[in-house]
């Protein structure tokens, strides 16, 4: 497992990412596929979230990744589609950095990627699109939850940067 999945519970990076966005005055966006909207709902929990953060966009079936975030058509479980869902998100949800995830929950492999492979972006307007590979061991919930601590992380290390 990746050692930035393990960055504590989420409560407490949803609690950093809230501090570090308002202290900084910008904007949070979510794209999601393999988490289903459970990284839209940790955020929304998290202190002054009205005031910072825009929103979610829940593209789990391919064609909405594609008509309403952007995406290139072809393979979803990609360092590409991280990127462009990302940049999608910002774009549409006005935000000033937005974090996606996509990736295969399991149990077996979907796309030619083994289960416990996700693609992590954080992008936006003055933010260099970071993607990152992970891959997290156990059964789909076991992925689901490593999967938005470390999206969780990622903001919270952009947040920080």
């Amino acid at each position: 497992m990746a050692t930035n999945a393990t960055h504590g519970p989420v409560d407490v990076l949803v609690g950093r990412v809230a501090e570090r966005a308002a202290a900084r005055q910008l904007t949070i966006a979510v794209a999601e596929s393999l988490t289903g909207g459970q990284l839209a709902t940790a955020l929304a929990a998290g202190e002054g979230s009205g005031s910072w953060f825009r929103g979610s966009v829940v593209a789990y079936h391919p064609e909405v990744k594609f008509a309403v975030l952007g995406v290139t058509p072809g393979p979803v479980v990609t360092a590409r589609t991280a990127r462009e869902l990302a940049q999608g998100a910002a774009h549409l949800l006005g935000a000033d950095l937005a974090v996606s995830v996509t990736g295969v929950g399991g149990p077996g492999p979907e796309e030619g990627q083994p289960a416990g492979t996700v693609f992590l972006c954080t992008a936006g307007p003055g933010f260099a699109a970071e993607v990152s590979e992970q891959h997290f061991p156990g059964d789909p919930i076991d992925v689901l939850h490593a999967t938005i601590r470390c999206a969780l992380a990622s903001l919270v290390a952009r947040l920080e940067a």
